[in-house]
């Protein structure tokens, strides 16, 4: 019979990528972390990790038992949620990890509506980009993980994880008031693929407000510019969405920006629709 616990500290090896991973996740040292691993080995009678350089890596039998293992868990979670299901208050804790714009606008509602139905159960929030969040949700991290997708660019979708489609965010190229410092007429206004491009095109030599290499975001608004026929003048980066905002409201770039980031409110710029786009 293999040991459950040591079943999980492989099963985070495969999702953490390093032992020291594993072990600052855990709270642990990688020298337990190791040795706990060594006693799996042990107990399967075959060799589960492989040196690769400074770090390891699963061999063929890992992977099965990290499969078989990731069953386990998911009919054990099943199971404490058959039982909270049975009680008429539930309980526990329920970790969730949010975008930016979801965290300001749909979560609070939302928290507010559990603690009147479920004043017991305690919700733990983190914000954090997808990037992040996704795998955390992978490695059980999180229970719940609201992530965004852009036009064109489909997000993953792992075996095992359910998706349900919450809300479409328009997206919006936001620029600076005309009387604004360093602002300037607006472009002009019109419907479409071809106007929106020549809309984009009318700032190529305007700064630019985006978020941090690497994320969705990111590639979305450099390929919607690129499609356009420039390259953008990028000065500002940030995953703070309201600080894109107060970069145009000030002059001094112009921005991607969805609906969400008002949260009802009325804007403070001009905004210029962009055809099908949503977060």
């Amino acid at each position: 019979m293999f040991d459950l616990h040591r079943l999980r500290l492989l099963r985070e090896l495969k999702h953490r990528g390093t032992l020291a991973a594993v072990a600052a996740a855990l709270s642990y040292s990688p020298s337990s972390v190791s040795q706990q691993l060594a006693q799996l080995e042990a107990e399967a009678g075959v060799v589960l990790l492989e040196p690769v350089g400074r770090r390891v890596r699963l061999t063929e039998q890992a992977e099965i038992l990290v499969a078989h293992t990731e069953a386990v868990l998911e009919r054990l979670e099943r199971a404490e949620a058959d039982i909270a299901a049975s009680l008429t208050d539930i309980t526990g804790s329920l970790r969730v990890a949010a975008f930016q714009t979801a965290a300001l606008t749909l979560l609070p509602v939302a928290l507010t509506r559990l603690r009147a139905a479920h004043p017991r159960l305690r919700v733990h929030v983190t914000q954090m980009e997808p990037e992040r969040a996704l795998p955390g949700l992978l490695a059980r991290d999180f229970d719940l993980v609201i992530t965004e997708e852009y036009p064109g660019a489909p997000g993953p979708r792992p075996d095992g994880v359910e998706q349900e489609d919450l809300y479409e965010d328009p997206l919006n190229l936001a620029v600076p008031r005309p009387d604004t410092p360093g602002g300037h007429p607006s472009p002009a206004p019109g419907t479409g693929t071809a106007s929106a491009q020549a809309m984009l095109r009318s700032l190529a030599d305007r700064p630019w407000v985006m978020e941090p290499e690497g994320t969705a975001a990111r590639r979305w608004a450099m390929a919607l510019c690129r499609t356009a026929g420039f390259e953008p003048d990028v000065r500002f980066e940030s995953s703070d969405l309201v600080l894109h905002l107060r970069l145009v409201e000030e002059g001094h770039a112009v921005a991607l920006l969805p609906d969400l980031v008002w949260n009802g409110r009325a804007p403070t710029v001009p905004l210029h629709r962009l055809p099908q786009g949503h977060g």
